[in-house]
């Protein structure tokens, strides 16, 4: 199973990779001085102790009585030369009542008087002070930097990438179905003006073929209305005038009924088209448990089924009053098409949503695609599997939010309306 990707945001994720680089840059940095400055304070220690050396070493030739000065200086006899020892030594200090690390030269000496060996120490303590104060005023001025960078740059990118970000907003809300065209907000960034060309170019193209599409459809459906009824007058005419066999009248009685279908098809694509065109911008308060009431009498006119109607006093929506009837119409007509006709359907409505329920039937296969056209899983002729189509159409018109689900062994169709 593929799991989403993580993502972030441009802006955030350019800014952790600019406070991460210039983080190990800064370590990098800081070591690199620490091991410069430790080498360089080392250096002028070892050339400091062979200058004390020299200097001794010179005065024992001229003859002079040199005595040893503890712990800086310790001069005594040897017998044989040995090679020069420079290594790090504690010492204890009782001036300070602690002990002290020490860098010490141990060198032999040949003088007009003898074998001299010359013990020098320099206190290495005030070097480290020294050398921890460059690398913490170091990272601080180098913090410090950074940081007024980070800043600058998060601001720099900020209004560079701001006509991006306005226009991904833009293309979030932009719909084919609204007839104002995408404005896309200029930049001087050469790569951003070109996106901006190539988005500006391809939305009109889908502009332009969505609206051929659309005007395809109800043109076609609309000169296929006068064929029909020509088509179903001849038939009734041939009924009715002609002496004719049983076969003959099944045969013609079938197509009848498929020209009656069709024709209901036509109107449904019709109404489809129209809704997209944006022919219903009537906006009335309709009270949908006056409209319900009067759908049911009119059904229970050709049906016996029972209907269990639950409607609050307060079941007022604003909508166009003639895309009301159609959602109530398929709402009720598509439970009775699909419904156990043994058993009662049920009806809630406020003004927060619309439940209708129906028993019969197994739960639906895939009901993703439940409000998609022309989708059916039963075998049903009479439906054209536009009408919970149309109602997720009149859903979308308004911003309302249709769902199914099967609880029960019952088929329930919701419309919540806020």
């Amino acid at each position: 199973m593929n799991h989403p990707k993580k993502t972030y945001k441009l802006l955030r994720k350019a800014s952790k990779n600019f406070l991460l680089m210039s983080t190990a840059l800064m370590l990098l940095t800081a070591l690199a001085l620490f091991i410069y400055t430790r080498s360089l304070l080392d250096n002028e220690l070892e050339e400091e102790l062979y200058s004390k050396v020299a200097f001794i070493e010179e005065s024992l030739n001229r003859g002079n009585s040199l005595s040893s000065v503890e712990p800086i200086i310790h001069i005594t006899r040897v017998t044989e030369i040995y090679p020069d020892v420079l290594k790090d030594t504690l010492i204890y200090d009782p001036r300070q009542d602690e002990v002290e690390m020490f860098k010490e030269l141990t060198s032999v000496v040949k003088t007009s008087s003898g074998l001299y060996e010359i013990k020098t120490r320099t206190l290495v303590i005030e070097s480290e002070d020294i050398f921890t104060a460059i690398i913490v005023s170091f990272l601080s001025i180098l913090a410090i930097a950074f940081i007024i960078l980070f800043f600058i740059n998060k601001s720099r990118n900020e209004k560079m990438w701001a006509p991006f970000f306005t226009n991904l907003n833009r293309l979030k809300n932009f719909s084919l179905e609204s007839r104002g065209q995408l404005h896309l907000e200029s930049s001087d960034i050469e790569e951003f003006e070109e996106l901006n060309r190539e988005l500006q170019s391809l939305t009109e193209k889908l502009y332009i073929d969505y609206n051929n599409l659309k005007q395809f459809t109800e043109d076609v459906s609309h000169e296929t209305q006068t064929p029909l009824a020509i088509i179903q007058a001849k038939i009734e005419n041939i009924i009715n005038q002609n002496n004719i066999s049983n076969k003959q009248y099944e045969e013609l009685t079938s197509i009848q009924n498929d020209i009656q279908r069709l024709t209901q098809l036509n109107k449904c694509l019709i109404l489809l088209a129209k809704i997209d065109n944006d022919q219903f911008s009537n906006k009335e308060k309709v009270d949908l448990k006056k409209l319900l009431e009067n759908r049911i009498e009119d059904f229970s006119e050709i049906t016996n089924v029972k209907f269990n109607l639950l409607a609050s006093k307060n079941a007022i929506i604003d909508i166009d009053p003639y895309l009301a009837e159609v959602l109530c119409n398929n709402l009720l007509s598509n439970a009775l098409k699909y419904g156990d006709t043994s058993k009662p359907i049920e009806v809630i409505v406020d003004h927060r949503h619309l439940i209708v329920k129906n028993y019969g039937g197994a739960k639906i296969k895939d009901e993703t695609k439940i409000f998609n056209r022309f989708y059916k899983e039963g075998a049903s002729k009479k439906s054209t599997g536009l009408g919970l189509s149309i109602v997720n159409k009149v859903c979308t018109y308004y911003k309302f939010k249709p769902s199914y689900e099967y609880i029960d062994e019952q088929h329930i169709f919701t419309i919540n309306f806020i």
